[in-house]
């Protein structure tokens, strides 16, 4: 089979990135809308590089991993044709879904991705807020995919592919596109409403190339003329060192396994459990969140 030599997408996407942020950002000053803040872009472009150099290193290990599966115990061959591309869009999309939902409902894996989330700006530059640290566990959710017999060159093409779709998204200038896009593809409304932290939006809309994962497993959450999206953490960290927003979550869970104090249910409760969940009390998970806000809003309005 020959194999193509496909160059990292994502590096050639870079200086597109970059022009577009800064169009977005003159933009939206000529309109006088603030959903730009110099500090907070410095963030996110500052936590994309780190990810990238990070990334350097972690990919070779990850690489590894998926070449050894996929020469030794995969289960078919899938060539590289025009209907292989097809398959490894949906493939990936529907592992990026699942990698996605467990980086919000298991603290774990909330850690990293919490820092794609720390901003309390949308646009253009905070897509590049990226993880430093998921590069090195996130994978695992992909491994299915050498294992199917799709060749690690075409899984990572493809997961450059939809990291480069998701850029676009990150924007509050696109209202809603035509029903049947929205009804297929992830836009700028569906994860506007992924990024909101008000209780009606949490945990919602994890889709990246398609919504239609959200659809069908019931995570589908419309954005709403009258619900206008705050966004952020539940709490936030009001924080712009790069270090800070890297690592905070991480802190947090090691105190909360140190104050623990060894009983080992609890701590693997602590790590696999919903980011919020607390042994005593009451939890104050996205759920939790969630669940309260909407008996508030049918006892004031039981058509709901």
């Amino acid at each position: 089979m020959e194999i193509p030599r496909i160059p990292d997408l994502v590096l050639y996407a870079i200086p597109v990135f970059i022009i577009a942020i800064t169009a977005e950002g003159l933009l939206v000053y000529k309109r006088n809308k603030k959903i730009y803040d110099f500090k907070d872009t410095f963030s996110s472009l500052t936590m994309g590089f780190g990810s990238i150099v990070i990334g350097l290193f972690n990919k070779m290990f990850v690489v590894a991993i998926f070449f050894a599966l996929y020469d030794s115990i995969r289960i078919t061959t899938i060539p590289f044709t025009w209907w292989a591309w097809i398959l490894i869009v949906i493939s990936e999309d529907f592992c990026y879904y699942w990698a996605h939902r467990f980086g919000h409902i298991s603290r774990f894996f909330w850690a990293s991705h919490i820092v794609h989330h720390s901003s309390q700006k949308y646009n253009l530059s905070t897509a590049t807020r990226q993880t430093w640290t998921g590069g090195f566990y996130f994978f695992i959710f992909y491994l299915i995919l050498p294992l199917l017999g799709f060749h690690p060159v075409m899984i990572f093409t493809q997961r450059s592919l939809s990291l480069i779709y998701q850029y676009w998204i990150h924007t509050e200038l696109i209202h809603k596109l035509p029903r049947p896009i929205e009804f297929i593809f992830t836009t700028p409304s569906h994860h506007r409403v992924h990024h909101g932290n008000n209780p009606v939006y949490l945990d919602r809309n994890y889709g990246g190339f398609l919504i239609i994962w959200d659809r069908l497993f019931g995570t589908f959450q419309p954005e709403l003329k009258e619900e206008k999206t705050q966004y952020g953490l539940i709490k936030n960290i009001d924080s712009y060192n790069p270090f800070h927003i890297a690592f905070h979550e991480w802190v947090a869970l090691i105190k909360d396994l140190i104050r623990n104090k060894g009983s080992i249910i609890i701590s693997l409760k602590y790590l696999f459990y919903a980011p919020g969940w607390a042994p005593y009390g009451k939890s104050m998970t996205s759920k939790n969140i969630r669940t309260d806000w909407l008996k508030t809003k049918k006892r004031s309005n039981p058509k709901i």
